[in-house]
């Protein structure tokens, strides 16, 4: 991959990175959804939900989170773009598309078929 392509992802797992960090610093100031009373029992329902999203929010982030330092890593190995598993070029679409991704579409596509079942 020529360094211009590399240059180019780079900066967009760096902005991804950036952008998980301000979403977590921002959920700190959030109000809890957890213990409120007030409303009807619609109201209670989505409180319930919302504070269940955001207890898996935090599991959610750092999976991504860790998803981008490798795909820095990657970059700085001079690997990235390389299928972990068939050692294949990933497609330059599903790298635009998710530029952590450490699999090609066919290779993504067999993993998701083998959790799945």
């Amino acid at each position: 991959m020529s360094p211009s392509y590399l240059n180019h992802y780079k900066h967009l797992l760096l902005a991804k990175q950036q952008e998980l960090v301000a979403a977590y610093a921002g959920r700190w100031a959030l109000p809890s959804a957890g213990g409120h009373s007030g409303g009807d029992v619609m109201d209670q329902a989505v409180a319930e939900s919302d504070a269940r999203i955001q207890a898996c929010l935090p599991q959610v982030d750092s999976h991504l989170r860790r998803a981008v330092e490798g795909a820095l890593s990657r970059i700085k190995r001079g690997i990235y773009g390389e299928c972990g598993a068939c050692k294949q070029p990933i497609s330059t679409a599903r790298l635009e598309a998710v530029p952590w991704t450490h699999l090609c579409r066919d290779c993504k596509e067999v993993e998701h078929l083998a959790l799945s079942t």
